[in-house]
């Protein structure tokens, strides 16, 4: 199968380029898939597909750009080229642009595909009934919200024209059941990027970090995490630092900054800003603790996962798909208010002051996360394909 692969990737700053990284990096490994052609977003850097692992061919086609209104001719035209025998497109509703003309003619992409008979898959990471618009950074304004929840409506039957569309969470599921009368909807995990071997649970005393990973200043706000790690070693007396892992979200440049600025005060507190694939690793192997200071969330975490692969215990809201991920998927965690400071200073401080607890969260997380690797999830996207395809087969010869 030659299998194209409609996405951001890194070194792109646009969302979801890390999960196409591991995708990629377990679709090449499959004696099913002969190609890889990856049709991704234009970036300065050269594209990371240098793996050590023995693998099939990859051909990188960069086509299309964020806010671009020529996407849907540029992807189409790469697709025309490259006759791919099926594509694949990881999603979520402002992959193509956070301006709503830019952003709606890139997800017609799927539908481009139907039309030419290229049996295609969407991958979607959210849905737009389970974000909470003002929250996410989208708006506030209540008319704003209706409008947008009309476009996400009118979006999302767009995205339903796809052969198949993959959702990481059986609620996504029954909610595009019910609403849209949609039959061709799947259930398929986010998955486990990396599996290490076991970790022994052990982490640095000197001091112990606190983390979080991810692009921030929309729905993921630091302040509260600093100010609540502050409580905790008044309260304590522990030796902590805070790392603040990752990037400004795009909606929202400077935050980070901003934060950096207001909070120069605090001791032992690191921005390390952008993290390259080959830092994650030390990056979670070196904290005792991944807290996720959201006050919503959009869809099945990355990072959550990439934790549980790292055997750490992790703080969460208790709030959306975090929540459900603990009950649908075995992870687990303290839970906080998300909007209260003092709760998450006694979330931290329930692990951070108990070994036992904290392996005990770190063992529960690390034996979730190995239930998905990403191996397995490619191969149920490749099953997947043979399914459409041999439908297609099937329709093609009944139809002569």
């Amino acid at each position: 199968m030659k299998l194209a692969i409609v996405t951001a990737y890194p070194p792109s700053k646009v969302t979801l380029n890390e999960y196409a990284y591991h995708l990629v990096k377990h679709f090449r490994q499959k004696e099913d898939v002969t190609e890889l052609v990856l049709l991704t977003d234009t970036t300065e850097g050269k594209k990371d597909v240098e793996f050590t692992e023995a693998g099939c061919k990859i051909t990188i086609k960069e086509c299309w750009t964020f806010n671009s209104y020529a996407n849907i001719l540029n992807v189409t035209k790469a697709i025309n080229q490259v006759k791919p025998d099926a594509v694949l497109f990881n999603l979520q509703f402002m992959k193509f642009g956070d301006k709503k003309v830019a952003a709606a003619l890139g997800l017609m992409l799927p539908l481009v595909c139907k039309l030419k008979k290229i049996p295609n898959i969407v991958l979607l990471h959210n849905i737009l009934e389970e974000v909470d618009l003002g929250s996410a950074g989208f708006t506030s304004n209540k008319l704003m919200q209706k409008i947008y929840g009309f476009i996400g409506s009118s979006l999302t039957r767009l995205i339903l024209q796809a052969d198949t569309v993959a959702v990481t969470m059986q609620k996504y599921v029954d909610i595009l059941e019910e609403k849209y009368n949609a039959t061709n909807v799947k259930l398929i995990p986010h998955g486990t990027f990396e599996i290490p071997e076991e970790p022994d649970y052990k982490v640095s005393t000197s001091p112990i970090q606190i983390m979080t990973f991810g692009k921030f200043g929309t729905y993921k706000k630091v302040e509260g995490m600093i100010e609540a790690v502050e409580k905790v070693r008044q309260s304590t007396g522990l030796n902590l630092e805070v790392v603040i892992a990752g990037t400004d979200n795009p909606n929202v440049p400077g935050y980070l900054a901003k934060v950096q600025e207001d909070y120069k005060h605090v001791p032992q507190l690191r921005f390390t800003g952008y993290v390259e694939e080959h830092e994650v690793p030390t990056l979670f192997n070196e904290s005792a603790v991944v807290v996720f200071p959201y006050t919503s969330t959009t869809g099945s975490s990355g990072v959550l996962h990439q934790a549980g692969s790292y055997g750490k215990a992790v703080v969460m809201p208790d709030l959306g798909d975090l929540a459900l991920l603990v009950q649908d998927e075995g992870y687990r965690g303290e839970f906080f208010e998300p909007t209260s400071v003092e709760s998450l200073a006694t979330a931290i401080e329930n692990i951070v002051t108990n070994e036992t607890y904290r392996t005990a969260l770190g063992k529960a997380n690390y034996k979730a996360a190995t239930a998905h690797p990403m191996s397995k999830i490619a191969d149920m996207y490749l099953e997947s394909f043979e399914t459409i395809i041999s439908k297609k087969t099937k329709s093609s010869v009944a139809v002569v």
